[in-house]
């Protein structure tokens, strides 16, 4: 897999049961939105964010390669599986839509990573030393997407509406975050009350409201990390995977 230097080469023979299904769900979250955010080369809004997006792609693909490398050959993962194969959120998957769209995703996804990234460096799993170094960058995505969600929500009249849709049609994509992935030993009520208290002060100093949902008990849930994912998400695997599959065995 091309790109995204991981952070040291991983050595661990294949996974299996419990820790591949972790791997596998954290390695296709990364490379997922990695992919997504890609699709901004040559889009961005100002080339300052051509940079900026392009190393946050990049530091997730770092982190697919190792978690994926960790389940099995990350290229055959990567380009080989199939659309029900995959076990990323529904979140990471949307298209970026307009700027803010973009935005909402990465604030609500970069909040979860950094928290659940935080309770494994903090451990002694397997995935400890990944964490450890990730947690990090994840840090400087979720302070990326802070900053421009400040900036669109508490901007002008059209940069707040279209920042609160896009807060808005995205939210019901989170909970899904939320759900306990197996051989993932965290406390998820924790990390879900940090990510709601940590996204509830971004949107109230934005000057945006938290969409209905987790207080009524309304969250909706998907079911990505079955295999069930959403409509585009087909269209952009068939973009990804279209060059490995075109020319199989090459390499260069």
């Amino acid at each position: 897999m091309a790109g995204g230097s991981p952070a040291e080469p991983s050595t661990a023979p294949a996974a299996s049961g419990a820790m591949t299904a972790a791997a596998l769900a954290l390695g296709d979250d990364a490379l997922v939105l990695s992919h997504r955010l890609g699709e901004w080369a040559g889009h961005a809004p100002v080339l300052e964010e051509e940079v900026a997006l392009a190393n946050i792609a990049l530091d997730l693909l770092g982190q697919a390669r190792i978690l994926l490398s960790m389940a099995g050959d990350e290229d055959e993962l990567a380009y080989l599986r199939e659309e029900r194969a995959f076990r990323n959120l529904q979140l990471v998957e949307q298209p970026g839509g307009d700027f803010a769209h973009t935005i909402a995703r990465q604030l609500y996804f970069s909040t979860y990573q950094r928290l659940l990234y935080a309770q494994l460096a903090a451990g002694d799993s397997v995935f400890a030393p990944l964490a450890a170094k990730a947690v990090k960058e994840v840090a400087y995505h979720q302070d990326h997407a802070e900053q421009w969600t400040l900036r669109l929500g508490d901007g002008t009249d059209v940069s707040h509406e279209r920042m609160r849709r896009a807060c808005e049609a995205l939210w019901r994509f989170t909970g899904e975050m939320f759900q306990p992935v197996e051989g993932v030993d965290v406390d998820w009520d924790a990390i879900r009350a940090g990510w709601l208290e940590s996204v509830t002060d971004v949107l109230r100093r934005a000057t945006l409201e938290i969409p209905e949902g987790p207080q009524s008990g309304a969250w909706a849930a998907g079911a990505g990390r079955q295999g069930l994912h959403t409509e585009s998400f087909g269209r952009m695997l068939a973009e990804m995977q279209h060059l490995h599959r075109s020319h199989p065995g090459a390499s260069w």
